[in-house]
């Protein structure tokens, strides 16, 4: 095990912001669209305790978020890489709190979770990248130390663990570790053994980027089915990227079951989202198939598109397009107003936070609306997740262009926002990924 930094930092609420508005370059409403801006909210001491959608003073759950950190370099630009940081967020006696955990085997977490092993107290896992790390940390009285589950050299230009889903893929009735890699495209399934961890390799396949990892059951078997997206490795000079969705089965054979179940052509998803959404009893695939940049223009923008088990690989429905934009690297999905009925938020580079629901025809166009069109950043971090406990969920978005974390709300059908946490300098950190965790395990309670 090796021992981290840890720096506890004294965090309090800071709720003020201000409201997004359109400009020339927004996207135009089509028929299905609403324009629900996010409202702000400031919060002060003198609001009375049951004003709607107010922070409680106590939270069950807290938040894991991760970074890229960076430091200043000789023209003052952000740019000199940092060891990898990992923010602790929770919320007690009216106070926002983060116990940040670094490491200095890698510069970036991709991901981090709550992931208990048979037999074992939780711990949180992470992945890591330059160096490629797989860890489970725990608090003891000491502070916080790391297991390192696996860490490989894949012999590419570069060495990143870049997503991990947690579930039992193998059908033993315990939960495996799925992960995906740059650049040498392996996929693997990490479980559980007597002696130890067991890397079980799908597939390796040289000058491949794998960026997502999804687990699901389209066909309705019983069988947990794994979903990747390889493609080209990334390119900054616009035109295509070509990539397609795989599907694993590894009670089938694993690596032998690959089957391409999205043909994307010269582009590429960098997400995915497997679940049910339209409620229907059975899982969907969704994919956030990125544009097309070609002489400083958008000549194609980002669509989400819907997969069942019967969809051929080239005939995905697209359900939303965001238009005038080409990076959308987060979707999630949660029930915002407790209605039992679940809804899909899209982050998107530059063209703010939006809102899909699923009609009558789930395989038609959903309706889409303007979340926020004041929130961006490279990844646009964002998850679901219930943390007070209300039985709706809040949504909670890293808007790195602002330095700013943020919480949404909806109330009387209209998203509230509130910035719960801001870093000093916006651009000295990227963040990758939120995640839910309870206060207990962040704070060691």
């Amino acid at each position: 095990m090796k021992r981290t930094a840890i720096l506890l930092v004294a965090l309090g609420l800071a709720a003020t912001g201000f409201v997004a508005c359109g400009d020339d370059d927004e996207p135009e409403q089509t028929e299905t669209e609403t324009e629900t801006e996010a409202e702000t909210e400031t919060e002060t001491e003198t609001e009375p305790e049951t004003e709607p959608g107010e922070v409680p003073a106590d939270l069950d759950q807290g938040l894991l978020v991760v970074y890229s950190p960076f430091e200043r370099d000789d023209q003052g630009r952000y740019t000199r890489p940092l060891p990898a940081r990992m923010e602790l967020l929770s919320r007690k006696d009216g106070e926002w709190r983060a116990d940040v955990v670094t490491d200095e085997d890698s510069n970036v977490f991709h991901k981090a979770m709550v992931f208990q092993p048979e037999g074992q107290e939780p711990g949180i896992l992470t992945v890591g990248g330059t160096g490629a790390h797989v860890k489970l940390w725990r608090q003891s009285d000491t502070g916080w130390s790391a297991e390192t589950i696996w860490t490989e050299e894949f012999g590419g230009e570069r060495n990143r663990m870049r997503d991990v889903e947690i579930g039992d893929v193998t059908g033993d009735g315990k939960d495996d570790l799925v992960i995906a890699t740059h650049d040498q495209g392996v996929v693997a399934v990490v479980s559980q053994t007597d002696e130890g961890w067991n890397v079980d390799r799908l597939d390796r396949r040289e000058n491949t980027f794998v960026h997502e990892i999804e687990l699901g059951d389209l066909n309705g078997d019983g069988k947990m089915e794994i979903y990747a997206t390889p493609s080209e490795p990334n390119h900054m000079g616009g035109g295509g990227q070509s990539g397609e969705v795989v599907r694993y089965v590894p009670q089938d054979g694993g690596a032998s079951s690959r089957t391409v179940v999205a043909e994307l052509g010269n582009r590429h998803a960098k997400e995915i989202w497997v679940g049910d959404v339209d409620g229907d009893g059975t899982d969907e695939l969704y994919v956030s198939v990125e544009g097309i940049q070609e002489d400083g223009e958008v000549s194609e923008s980002v669509e989400i598109r819907r997969y069942t088990a019967d969809t051929p690989p080239g005939e995905g429905v697209v359900i939303a397009t965001i238009e005038g934009d080409t990076l959308t690297r987060f979707i999630t999905v949660g029930d915002v107003d407790g209605d039992g009925k679940k809804e899909m938020a899209v982050a998107s580079f530059s063209k703010g936070l939006w809102l899909l629901r699923p009609g009558s025809d789930p395989a038609g166009e959903w309706g889409k609306e303007s979340i926020d069109r004041d929130s961006g950043g490279f990844e646009h971090a964002s998850v679901f997740a219930d943390l007070d406990g209300d039985g709706s969920s809040e949504l909670y978005v890293a808007s790195d262009n602002d330095g700013e974390l943020r919480r949404y709300v909806w109330i009387d059908g209209r998203a509230r926002r509130q910035t719960i946490h801001r870093r000093a300098e916006a651009r000295s950190m990227m963040t990758w990924n939120l995640m839910p965790a309870p206060r207990s395990l962040l704070r060691g309670e």
